[in-house]
């Protein structure tokens, strides 16, 4: 009796992944954080440990092109000019084993550009070999051995040009290194569209996710109603041939000085019931992860941004025979 009941449980879980199958696609991956900036903030092991997030973007590599030599500043966890980050390769490690991918954020706040397409392949070969697949000399690895998931491009400053050369270089990287991770791609433009600096970037289909921050731009902020904030997504959603958008979010007043925080209950009751309407609608990314880890945005908002997870829940039950 009790193999019947566990055997309809099944089916009925099955079923209702067949029927809502496109809805888990798009959200199977749908919480994302930015890590690395505030040493109050936990150890990176601690965030994945949580459950809550299936990016971390460790942010960042602040220095690079035009000639620098590239930098990754890591705000005190650790300092990479004595070697100290390259302990962060287990934690690397242990995100990946419980299905966290893990990115290297490059930009932000700091001295960076790409003055030449030359400039972006060796820019490319240093992130390749650094911290993703490869691993000649004379490139040192920051972050020790572990190979990360892909990079992030969260530029918001220096050259406007060649980022769509970079992210071609990255990704060739694959076919020419046969069996080597796959190089993932993303994003974190400005929610007014296009973007200033990458909108060349954007315009090409090699980038796998992307994160429209939707704060500090009071032009496209929720303000107690969504249509302003739909439209302005909407406009990132027919414009660009990436097919996993995600809304990008400041996890507390705080994180944002000018603007754009939406409490949990207006996420919840308004926002995502519109956007969940675009089949490109992925998810949402949380800046940062020390601001989330004093308000718990991203435990308070998980079970209504990812519904699919219910589902998948069922199936990782264990299973046990009866006798």
């Amino acid at each position: 009796m009790a193999i019947r009941s566990l055997a309809s449980l099944l089916l009925f879980a099955f079923l209702m992944l067949a029927l809502t199958g496109r809805l888990q696609a798009r959200r199977s991956s749908c919480i994302g954080v930015y890590w690395g900036q505030n040493t109050d903030e936990g150890s990176l092991a601690a965030a994945c440990a949580t459950g809550n997030y299936d990016f971390v973007n460790i942010a960042s590599l602040f220095k690079f092109g035009m000639g620098q030599t590239p930098e990754i500043n890591l705000a005190g966890h650790c300092d990479p000019r004595n070697n100290g980050c390259a302990r962060l390769s287990s934690e690397i490690e242990y995100c990946q084993e419980r299905g966290v991918k893990v990115m290297l954020s490059i930009g932000g706040g700091g001295s960076y550009g790409l003055r030449s397409t030359e400039d972006a392949k060796e820019v490319a070969s240093y992130l390749w070999h650094s911290f993703l697949g490869g691993s000649a000399a004379p490139y040192s690895r920051p972050l020790g051995d572990a190979v990360l998931d892909g990079i992030d491009f969260n530029i918001a400053g220096g050259s406007t040009e060649h980022y769509d050369e970079l992210a071609a270089f990255l990704k060739a990287y694959n076919e020419q290194e046969a069996g080597t991770k796959k190089v993932h791609l993303s994003a974190a433009p400005q929610c007014p569209f296009p973007d200033y600096w990458l909108a060349n970037a954007l315009r090409t289909d090699l980038f796998d996710y992307v994160w429209v921050q939707f704060f500090n731009n009071p032009s496209c902020h929720f303000s107690q109603n969504a249509i302003n904030l739909a439209n302005a997504f909407n406009k990132w959603v027919v414009s660009i041939p990436a097919q996993k958008l995600f809304l990008g979010l400041p996890a507390a007043p705080e994180a944002a000085p000018s603007g754009g925080y939406i409490p949990p209950e207006d996420l919840i009751s308004q926002v995502l019931p519109i956007l969940k309407d675009s089949d490109k609608f992925a998810g949402i990314m949380l800046w940062n992860r020390y601001h989330d880890r004093l308000s718990g945005y991203s435990s308070q908002v998980k079970s209504h941004v990812c519904p699919a997870r219910r589902f998948s829940s069922i199936l990782s039950m264990p299973v046990k025979s009866s006798k």
